[in-house]
């Protein structure tokens, strides 16, 4: 498999990508092209066009989760879709995989009023076929989308403050709708996540248990640690050390300090736009 980042909040030196507070990447594997996540801007369409990666072939796109640093970019993706269609270019409809919760309004803070996606459940299904799940979805024999993500790691629990709309009502939103991928090689897991709202620990228990694999080779993306108190990061650390993680590539949400404490404690790589990783 062959994973390219087109979208983090850092770019690596000498390689002259654009970056932006946003995750998106692009992941090839033998039966095809997945486009995980879209950033908040065309900049995966830049990115990708610069690494000379075309987007009209994808087979999916999989959304982690609804918020706008990582759904945004979908309405660019849908331009260059139409546009190909008008001007009769070469392209293919993916797929659009998530959580069924990811298209409900979201709100963080009093004073956004919409964090979530842009564009609605019933757009969306003009422009890509929808497959929304609860459960583990298989999308090439060897990478799954993990649906919803069990909470057993109690110092994991979801941040407060964040709300959901359901049925004309807001109520406090537990980001049921946070989910990850994870690739089976030769060599163990791969885990790519967005956010981890879910919790990193959570994610990477939930991907060995679906994958009947308990050997992980990488987990890359964004951890959801923002000035996590020391105490979290001491217990994050002890469990995915019991899991067997030893290499990483944490990006996007995760703050200096926390890099900091896991590299103290595993393989941690430099992660930006551009960057490319090949697993067996």
């Amino acid at each position: 498999m062959r994973l390219r980042i087109l979208a983090d909040n850092s770019t690596l030196i000498d390689r002259y990508y654009l970056a932006e507070p946003g995750f998106s990447a692009l992941i090839e594997a033998g039966e095809g092209k997945v486009l995980f996540d879209l950033g908040y801007s065309d900049v995966f369409l830049k990115n990708a066009l610069k690494m000379d990666q075309s987007l009209l072939d994808l087979k999916h796109v999989v959304l982690s989760h609804g918020h706008l640093d990582h759904t945004w970019g979908l309405v660019y993706l849908m331009v260059a879709l139409t546009e190909a269609q008008i001007e009769k270019r070469a392209f293919s409809r993916p797929d659009l995989v998530a959580h069924p919760d990811v298209f409900l309004t979201k709100q963080s803070g009093s004073k956004l009023p919409e964090s979530g996606s842009l564009i609605s459940e019933e757009k969306c299904r003009q422009h890509f076929n929808l497959n929304l799940s609860r459960k583990p979805l298989w999308l090439f024999e060897d990478l799954v989308f993990l649906g919803e993500i069990p909470r057993r790691y109690a110092f994991e629990s979801p941040e407060s403050g964040r709300k959901i709309r359901r049925s004309n009502s807001l109520e406090p939103d537990y980001m049921a709708d946070d989910s990850a991928l994870a690739w089976r090689g030769e060599e163990g897991l791969v885990v790519i996540t967005g956010c981890s709202h879910s919790g990193i620990c959570n994610i990477v228990a939930y991907a060995r248990e679906v994958c009947r694999e308990e050997r992980v080779q990488d987990i890359i993306g964004g951890f959801h640690l923002l000035r996590a108190p020391a105490s979290r990061l001491d217990a994050m650390v002890a469990a995915l050390t019991e899991m067997g993680v030893s290499r990483m590539h944490p990006c996007h949400c995760t703050d200096f300090q926390a890099r900091r404490r896991l590299a103290a404690s595993f393989t941690v790589e430099e992660t930006g736009s551009g960057l490319v990783c090949d697993y067996t």
